[in-house]
């Protein structure tokens, strides 16, 4: 759905334990998705923007880091497997909330109970002088 001409990919050395392994070979990956040039409709892009949060920087350039895996392949099938997931996020519209109002009674039952806690609690005042 995104095209490859918006999506780069960037190998790194991977942090952790691993060996001599992680010094030697940049299995870590960094997907950097330009929104912009993503082809995705209005509407889903501002969805997949607020979803990103701090993976978006201030250029629009949404940032995917993945270093769970030995390889690279899998670290690239991971990136672009949450990449994938985010998309389907923001593809999903939010419902629209419908107003509603509290049934009359409900009012009445909240009013009484609340003149019911003033009464009681009027009567807790200090007891007057009797002279």
């Amino acid at each position: 759905m995104i095209p490859e001409s918006a999506i780069t990919e960037r190998f790194v050395r991977a942090s952790g334990p691993g060996g001599q392994n992680v010094n030697k070979v940049a299995t870590a990956v960094e997907l950097r998705v330009d929104l912009a040039r993503s082809g995705l409709p209005d509407d889903v892009r501002e969805r997949l923007e607020r979803l990103a949060g701090r993976r978006l920087s201030a250029g629009g350039i949404l940032l995917i880091d993945s270093r769970a895996h030995r390889t690279q392949a899998q670290n690239r099938e991971a990136a672009r497997e949450r990449l994938a997931e985010l998309v389907r996020l923001a593809e999903v519209r939010p419902k629209r909330r419908r107003k509603t109002r509290a049934p009359r009674a409900a009012k009445e039952r909240r009013l009484e109970t609340k003149s019911r806690r003033s009464r009681v609690k009027a009567g807790r005042g200090r007891v007057g002088d009797t002279d």
